[in-house]
């Protein structure tokens, strides 16, 4: 029984190493990709086969019709599929679909349900053929009728051969019962969603030298394939956004299997940009191949020059949230000593760019474009402000303590100030944006600050410090909060 085990798992390592067919023209098969959100679907390790990302599938089928009620088997499926969702129809009211049955099978069980109305030679553990005819059955027990119309069960065998050319079926297959119409070639539309395929933005911006800031900006679509088969020449349409899903996507089957990535050729010219509902869409000019376990980037915009703005931002605690009642305790400030001083690239979006990843890079004194850093930026609409984390500057640094604080219960009264010292140790000035959050009571006013603020909100107070290089510079400030009696009975 191992031998027949081990003879088994030989031929399904041969079938899965076949690549399935390329479609006909009149085939071409159109593949809708969502954005993905996770990185899994772009590592270089993991499953060969992923089970995350999302993607539709349009594909053009042409059946050899007999007419009346046919069963009609369609194989080399993706090894992930929403059975509630997929869909085969025939243009016109004449041929109808009855029935739909979805073969879920992985490995070597779905190669043989992929042979399942096809002629096959049964091959048994000696190498000795044991039946031949058409497979009416798949699975450990075979039916396979003969030519002389008699049917064959075999329970035990080593192997099966396919009687002609075709490759053995990797993932799922779809037999479906037709009825109606007359005989002769018909077309029909298959539509199913499917896991392992995704798409996320990835952008480069090159910072140019001198002091003001400006960049060019290569933006880009990475699309991951790893559902387990290749597609060649696709037609692809990319949707930028959120599409709620009620259902996980399709997972498949883990397959224990080596796969390399490989990046393919992108085309020249930029997508096509439209709208779809709230969603924004990108189809590419030209048809592409995505093969199995690969990234592909494709141009989403020319190259662009754009201005900039470096930021240096200290924030010494998260705002936007209120205490039920004014908080009159003095030891609840939390310290913010050792809070860093984070580097931020901010810029304006000149077209809507889809969520995914900027990596940021500058010329070094050598000549070559070394990593500022990389951060993450969201669905960014047309004319919005976009900003990019790049990490703590190494050369700045804040220490921040609290100067004053004083309650006066009658006069439903507080005041409190700070005191914020920060450091360059760099040989050039820099200016830091400080950003602080008076977050005790709803009600409050600035008194008194060594710098103007620059932005005054109900829950920020935001100052331009200009430091020194190789020095230091000090910002004082105050504010007092006031409240009624009822304020102290919510």
């Amino acid at each position: 029984m191992e031998s027949i085990m081990l003879q088994r798992t030989l031929v399904l390592a041969i079938a899965c190493a076949v690549a399935l067919p390329a479609f006909a023209a009149d085939e071409r098969t159109a593949l809708t990709l969502y954005r993905a959100d996770g990185d899994q679907l772009f590592s270089t390790g993991g499953d060969a086969v992923s089970g995350d990302g999302y993607a539709v599938v349009h594909e053009r089928r042409a059946f050899d019709l007999k007419g009346g009620t046919q069963d009609l088997t369609i194989d080399g499926l993706p090894a992930a599929l929403d059975s509630e969702a997929l869909s085969l129809r025939f243009p016109g009211k004449e041929t109808r679909v009855v029935s739909q049955r979805l073969l879920l099978g992985q490995g070597f069980d779905g190669a043989v349900a992929g042979l399942v109305g096809r002629n096959v030679s049964v091959i048994g553990e000696s190498g000795q053929p044991i039946a031949s005819g058409t497979l009416v059955r798949g699975g450990d027990a075979l039916v396979v009728r003969e030519a002389n119309g008699q049917a064959t069960l075999v329970r035990q065998y080593a192997a099966l051969r396919a009687a002609d050319s075709t490759d053995f079926a990797r993932g799922s297959t779809l037999q479906v019962r037709v009825t109606g119409g007359n005989a002769g070639k018909a077309n029909a539309q298959l539509d199913y969603p499917t896991s392992g395929l995704g798409w996320r933005g990835a952008y480069v911006a090159t910072i140019q030298p001198g002091n003001a800031c400006r960049m060019t900006f290569d933006s880009a679509a990475s699309i991951a394939n790893r559902s387990g088969r290749d597609w060649k020449d696709v037609t692809l349409k990319l949707i930028a956004g959120e599409a709620r899903r009620a259902k996980a996507p399709p997972r498949p089957q883990v397959q224990d299997r080596m796969f390399a990535f490989k990046a393919a050729a992108a085309p020249e010219a930029a997508p096509s940009q439209a709208t779809l509902g709230d969603l924004r869409t990108y189809t590419l000019p030209a048809a592409v191949d995505l093969p199995d376990g690969s990234v592909t980037q494709t141009p989403l915009y020319d190259r662009r020059t754009l201005d900039c703005e470096r930021q240096a931002l200290y924030d010494s605690q998260a705002g936007g949230w209120f205490p039920p009642r004014p908080n009159v305790e003095k030891e609840t400030v939390p310290p913010a000593n050792g809070v860093p001083v984070v580097s931020n690239l901010r810029f304006k979006a000149f077209d809507s760019l889809p969520a995914g990843y900027v990596r940021v890079l500058t010329t070094d004194r050598d000549g070559n474009a070394e990593l500022l850093g990389e951060g993450r930026i969201d669905d960014t609409p047309k004319n919005q402000d976009s900003t990019v984390s790049l990490g703590n500057a190494f050369d700045l640094t804040a220490a921040r303590e609290q100067t004053t604080f004083t309650v006066d219960q009658a006069a439903h009264r507080m005041d409190e100030g700070f005191r914020i010292v920060l450091s360059n140790a760099g040989d050039t000035p820099r200016t830091v944006t400080v950003h602080e959050h008076p977050n005790r009571w709803r009600a409050w006013k600035l008194t008194s600050s060594s710098v103007k603020p620059t932005k005054f909100s109900p829950e920020l107070l935001e100052f331009k410090v200009d430091v020194p290089a190789n020095g230091s510079a000090t910002l004082d400030y105050a504010v007092q909060y006031t409240w009624v009696d009822a304020d102290l009975t919510r």
